[in-house]
């Protein structure tokens, strides 16, 4: 049987093209520029992992291994865009090969002769691979399918012979490091100052996230009606940029918390964004046209406008510090010369009018004090991921969003896609049939932990015929004249150098993924001769046919459903919002921010060219369950505080209360806020404590936007029924 591949993780999701208008020749030149104009980038991936596999390739050869082809396609399945995705890929790869060479030895030694219990053991294994690889992030979830899968390739290789399952588990596992060592030494090569890259990467992402969400918080400000549509959009790329993060420290080598802190730095930047949500809402509540608020958020905005150039050195970051010191100071001087103000006004002059636009003043600024603080603790965490601290302790990671119905809904569809092509070899007795269930099993790991499957797997079978098409050529009429490795390795180098260039093309990944790891296989390179033709055409009809059938399997068998994913994310936000309320100890606001960035990016990626207004009214529900939940916690911890008065905790309580049985119907919630937020407000108006009444200003601002976004996103915080905007 002609060896098979592994697994590829695919991490491109489905992106966003802007397709130019123009005549069609035009729009085909612009979809083959990846092809007759790549970039240097996409060469240089492009030239150095068609040598790492041609030498791999070689190298087998020359050790007369019995399916050289393997190593070639390691190489291809372990090689990425930086360097440390692929070593990190390539550590995940040895894990995971080692769960399943034990796991495949395990099977095949327990079900020996005895097919029907060995199927569905199989079938649960791999099922159970799946499942958990859907709630864990990155080349983790990598190591749990491969886990799977090699176990179905090693077991399902040996049962013809299960009495060499150990022998057959050493050769794979003896391909896999050769191609590992091959990708490793060639892209090692290439990799200069790797460390100090890593470190200016990290450092550029983080200067362009903190500069983006500064220029859009700078332009909510202002009453810029487009600024909240744009802020949306940031959400993605900063998970996006939380992700690489990890690559980069796998590039720096040993190294300190530098990528902690900067973990640090973008939740931080989630919060300021969020904050800047927030006071969007203050300023649509709140009377704004006081000069002195307008003065202070003038100076912000202008602050905020110059903050991308004065991150370039140590120097400037440190200046930029205290400056952003003093524009705190004189935000807390406004609420200071507001309360004194208040305090010294004459009894004839203290109408109610005026104490209102006094304390709206202090609110306003408050807020700007609190958004600016988010600022400086993302500026300091930003510096701080760019040295090594000495002594330095500190850990931060992310939570992500987890589905486990959608972990469910992967393990069954790989367990019953594996049975019944299992009971298809049985009842059909096809003498490729084991190669069409290795296939369908490696697809179905492909995958299963995809959001949608059926899109991706589809473009799978599409790099798959391009595959075929271009190895029955090298088959049938270049090969048979070749007698060298030297021959060989000219052969395939222009094949694979452009399957390497659709790679880092986003809208030919998926293809590529395909294509260059089935092209070895198709080929299947020998040392004591090539394929015949009827042995080619066995083996890629039952390849291609056990792709053919993972996309079936992803269209019959508990398929995609955006809506319905959308309706459990919905649910799962309300469930998440009652316990931010009640739960003890009090849930951290990192874990918060981290799984709605993801829930963002989940309905980034569904949106597609063009959001339908059900999408776009999805993001800014999610937008406002996360700004909501903020204020929860900032309300928590002001009760944990213990600095207002009994009559003052009441109303927040009864509010915790409420939220603790948040349903997202009746609006009782946001009726028990907004009286709330008045009781409050007469309790501040004859405060005579200074402390309390700051305090008791922080609670207004906090329970104005929870108020608020209750009230404006009533429909879409209702799980009882599926949304769907008007």
């Amino acid at each position: 049987m002609p060896s098979l591949p592994l697994f590829i993780l695919d991490r491109i999701g489905p992106l966003r093209h802007f397709r130019p208008l123009g005549r069609p020749g035009q729009q085909q030149s612009m979809r083959l520029q990846w092809l007759f104009a790549p970039s240097l980038p996409a060469i240089g991936f492009a030239v150095r992992t068609t040598l790492a596999a041609l030498i791999s390739l070689v190298i087998a050869l020359w050790m007369e291994l019995d399916d050289p082809q393997w190593a070639a396609m390691t190489v291809w399945i372990v090689a990425q865009g930086s360097r440390g995705e692929s070593l990190s890929k390539a550590r995940w790869r040895l894990v995971g090969t080692a769960v399943g060479v034990v796991m495949s030895i395990t099977l095949i030694s327990s079900f020996i002769q005895q097919s029907w219990l060995f199927f569905p053991a199989l079938a649960i294994w791999v099922g159970l691979c799946c499942g958990l690889a859907t709630l864990v992030r990155n080349f983790r979830s990598y190591a749990l399918v491969l886990a799977g899968y090699t176990c179905a390739i090693i077991a399902i290789g040996a049962i013809h012979n299960p009495a060499n399952v150990f022998m057959t588990a050493m050769s794979r596992a003896t391909y896999i490091v050769l191609g590992i060592v091959c990708e490793s030494a060639v892209a090692g090569i290439f990799a200069h100052n790797l460390a100090a890259t890593a470190r200016r990467n990290i450092r550029d992402k983080l200067r362009t996230a903190l500069g983006n969400v500064s220029l859009s918080v700078s332009s909510l400000l202002s009453g810029d009606s487009e600024a909240l549509v744009r802020s949306r959009a940031m959400f993605g790329p900063l998970l996006s940029i939380n992700d690489q993060i990890e690559f980069s420290e796998v590039e720096m080598g040993p190294h300190g918390h530098e990528g902690d802190h900067a973990r640090a730095a973008l939740a931080a930047v989630s919060v300021l964004l969020s904050r800047g949500l927030g006071m969007a809402v203050r300023l649509q509540y709140l009377d704004t046209d006081q000069a002195n608020f307008q003065h202070t958020a003038l100076r912000v905005s202008t602050f905020l406008n110059g903050l991308t150039p004065r991150l370039e050195t140590d120097e400037s970051v440190q200046l930029l510090l205290r400056d952003l010191q003093l524009l705190r100071g004189e935000c807390r001087q406004q609420i200071v010369d507001a309360l004194t103000q208040e305090i010294s006004m004459p009894p004839q002059d203290r109408s109610a009018e005026t104490i209102q636009v006094l304390l709206d003043g202090r609110i306003l600024h408050n807020a700007l004090d609190e958004l600016l603080g988010e600022l400086e603790q993302a500026v300091r965490e930003y510096d701080a991921s760019q040295h090594f601290i000495r002594g330095d302790h500190f850990h931060f990671r992310l939570q992500s969003h987890v589905d486990k119905r959608e972990a469910a809904y992967n393990g069954i569809r790989a367990t019953v896609a594996i049975a019944a092509a299992g009971l298809v070899w049985e009842v059909t007795a096809w003498s490729d049939g084991l190669t069409f269930i290795t296939f369908v099993a490696i697809v179905c790991g492909l995958f299963a932990t995809r959001e949608n499957p059926v899109v991706a797997s589809t473009q799978f079978m599409i790099g798959s015929l391009w595959a075929a098409l271009v190895s029955f050529f090298l088959v049938f009429w270049v090969l048979p004249t070749q007698a060298n490795y030297e021959m060989l390795v000219a052969s395939l180098a222009i094949p694979m150098i452009a399957g390497g260039l659709a790679a880092r093309n986003a809208a030919t990944a998926l293809h590529s993924a395909a294509y260059t790891l089935l092209l070895p296989n198709f080929v299947h390179p020998l040392n004591q001769g090539r394929q015949n033709e009827l042995a080619w055409f066995n083996s890629t009809i039952a390849i291609l046919l056990g792709v053919a059938f993972a996309v079936i399997i992803f269209r019959a068998i508990l398929p995609f459903d955006s809506a319905t994913e959308r309706w459990r994310m919905r649910r799962t936000m309300l469930r998440d919002l009652r316990t931010l309320a009640s739960a003890n100890p009090m849930p951290q606001t990192r874990d918060w921010i981290g799984r709605n960035i993801d829930r963002f990016a989940r309905l980034i990626r569904h949106a597609g060219p063009t959001p339908t207004p059900t999408i776009e009214g999805c993001l800014q529900g999610t937008l406002a369950a996360m700004t909501i939940g903020l204020n929860i916690i900032r309300l928590r911890a002001l009760l944990e505080r213990n600095q207002i008065p009994p009559n003052a905790r009441r109303p927040i309580e009864v509010v915790m209360q409420r939220m603790s049985r948040f349903t997202g119907k009746y609006g009782r919630t946001s009726r028990s806020a907004r009286i709330a937020t008045q009781t409050l407000r007469r309790i501040e108006a004859i405060e005579p404590n200074i402390t309390t009444r700051i305090e008791l200003t922080r609670a207004i601002a906090y329970l104005i936007v929870v108020s608020h976004e209750l009230e404006a996103n009533a429909v879409f915080l209702d799980a009882s029924k599926p949304y769907r905007a008007v």
